[in-house]
């Protein structure tokens, strides 16, 4: 497959995160705690991936390797709770739509340092003054988005 059905795809996955801050912050209001929803919706995530994993790839893999995986890996889980848990209560303050233009700033500046260092051993990809501009242009449609808003 080539790259166009992988861009095709993440679009699509974004599309799909943009539901899920305004979703959650009704289960929110309902439930009455961001933190409980967040749970709510975790907990779903968990069901869903383990039945996927459990018959799309019949249980491949071997689940007790787990105890020699690096410490950090604990903080992908991590960036996911502060995401839905922070997702529930930002997005309905700034609208779902600011809020994404600030969540991806903020993936750039941090994706940017990753690739600068080389992060959780991918490969280095230095900054170059196209990335830069690429990033300023990001960085000054979140703030027009911002003052569009006001």
């Amino acid at each position: 497959m080539g790259d166009a059905f992988y861009i095709a795809a993440a679009i699509a996955i974004g599309a799909c995160l943009s539901l899920q801050p305004p979703i959650n912050a009704v289960m929110a209001r309902i439930l009455g705690s961001p933190l409980l929803a967040a749970c709510v919706s975790i907990a779903i995530s968990l069901i869903v991936v383990v039945v996927v994993w459990l018959t799309g790839s019949k249980g491949a893999g071997d689940f007790a390797q787990a105890r020699v995986l690096p410490w950090w890996v604990i903080i992908g889980g991590i960036v996911g709770v502060v995401f839905v848990a922070g997702g529930v209560v930002v997005a309905p303050v700034l609208g779902v739509a600011l809020f994404f233009v600030c969540v991806v700033a903020g993936q750039l500046l941090g994706s940017i340092l990753a690739d600068q260092l080389g992060a959780f051993g991918m490969q280095v990809k230095p900054l170059n003054p196209t990335k830069l501009l690429g990033l300023g242009l990001v960085l000054a449609g979140a703030a027009l988005f911002q003052k569009g808003n006001g």
